[in-house]
């Protein structure tokens, strides 16, 4: 797979950059300083993944991320930062950022992030699952119009759908786990996202804390 990096920092994104390449299947990694420089490199040859720092001049990760998300669906970004104020990390979800990893997180995890995020859609940590509890509850306290409607009525297998797809199963494992096709598995789920609304597996697991389904 492919892999680019967006960050400002040289030394952190030569860093980075030559860590990645030691990932399996990772067969080629290019570097961006600013937002700017990635849509470019993005609009000539997408990648699958892509590692994006938030502050960088020019365009920033949250500017770029929009606009890469907004014109190139099938791209998983992961969010590098230093910082982890649940408000930046709900609204980057929100937007349908796959994962968010904080600078110092260890190489290991960093390749975990890459791997669930091709594999499943989306990378769950601490910092991401407090962020959507936090965002969940804060909606429900404030009474604004809700993002998803919550009067939407799932059936029983849907609903134990979603709640395999958030603990990160597969397709193929969510199928032998419930003794049902892979076919049938995928058009639960795609009824499921058509019900809510929503464009993603980020979307399926944010509307699952909404709802009350995730404590």
């Amino acid at each position: 797979m492919k892999v680019y990096i967006a960050d400002d920092q040289t030394l952190f994104r030569k860093g980075m950059s030559r860590l990645v390449k030691t990932f399996p299947n990772v067969t080629e990694v290019k570097e961006a300083q600013n937002g700017k420089e990635l849509l470019d490199l993005v609009k000539e040859d997408p990648p699958q993944v892509i590692l994006m720092d938030l502050e960088m001049p020019v365009m920033d990760g949250i500017e770029a991320t929009e606009k890469v998300l907004s014109r190139y669906p099938d791209i998983k970004v992961i969010i590098l930062s230093m910082h982890d104020t649940q408000q930046h990390i709900f609204y980057l979800m929100e937007i349908g950022a796959h994962a968010f990893l904080l600078k110092n997180a260890e190489p290991e995890e960093v390749q975990d992030a890459i791997v669930a995020v091709v594999k499943n859609d989306f990378y769950q940590n601490e910092i991401v699952v407090n962020a959507l509890r936090k965002g969940a509850k804060d909606r429900k306290k404030a009474e604004t119009r809700p993002v998803f409607n919550n009067t939407i009525s799932l059936t029983d297998r849907e609903k134990e759908i979603l709640l395999l797809i958030c603990r990160e199963l597969t397709m193929k494992e969510i199928s032998e786990k419930l003794s049902l096709s892979e076919k049938t598995i995928h058009n639960h789920r795609a009824r499921i996202m058509d019900k809510t609304g929503v464009r993603n597996t980020v979307g399926l697991v944010k509307y699952a804390y909404e709802i009350g389904l995730l404590d």
